[in-house]
């Protein structure tokens, strides 16, 4: 299993964190469309994400629900064709639901950091430290710090759920 430490906060000015990511990143942005399908799990989460480019993968991961640097652990599989997946999954699991977004994905060492406009929540910043053979989740929690300072992150914009979580208690508050 793959592993990496994670933050996720509200952005109240999405302009102004494209501009610092501009400066600090080490490649190009990139800007994808998604569409992640969360399928009911005993445990963790599983979903099949799809994008506009022909990249889909299935992902599987673990992490609990709280704010500030957490770990992540995580396995995911490509595939070529994800509408027969998506059925035999929906099939045996059924869905839990979908969570629509356009990514903005910057780079800055061996850290990704996506800018996400989630349709029907709004703004998001994720930092996403792999962490490397070798580094411990102290090195990876010190990595997204620093980020979050260069990338003016409060604690107080922190979030601790994912996604599928916040659309859910959406959903729920208004139903």
């Amino acid at each position: 299993m793959g592993t990496n430490i994670e933050i996720k906060a509200k952005v109240k000015n999405p302009n102004d964190l494209h501009r610092l990511l501009e400066k600090c990143s080490d490649t190009a942005c990139e800007v994808i469309l998604q569409e992640d399908i969360f399928f009911r799990t005993a445990k963790g989460r599983l979903k099949l994400r799809v994008s506009a480019s022909d990249h889909s993968e299935l992902i599987y991961y673990e992490r609990e629900n709280s704010p500030g640097p957490k770990r992540s652990k995580y396995l995911a599989s490509r595939c070529t064709d994800p509408a027969p997946l998506r059925t035999l999954l929906a099939t045996a699991l059924g869905i839990r639901g979908v969570v629509r977004k356009r990514r903005w994905l910057y780079s800055i060492n061996h850290t990704r950091i996506h800018v996400d406009d989630v349709e029907g929540l709004g703004p998001f910043v994720e930092i996403e430290v792999v962490l490397n053979e070798g580094q411990t989740l102290e090195d990876g929690e010190t990595v997204a710090d620093e980020i979050m300072k260069k990338l003016d992150i409060h604690k107080a914009d922190l979030v601790e759920e994912a996604y599928i979580d916040l659309l859910e208690r959406n959903t729920t508050c208004f139903s």
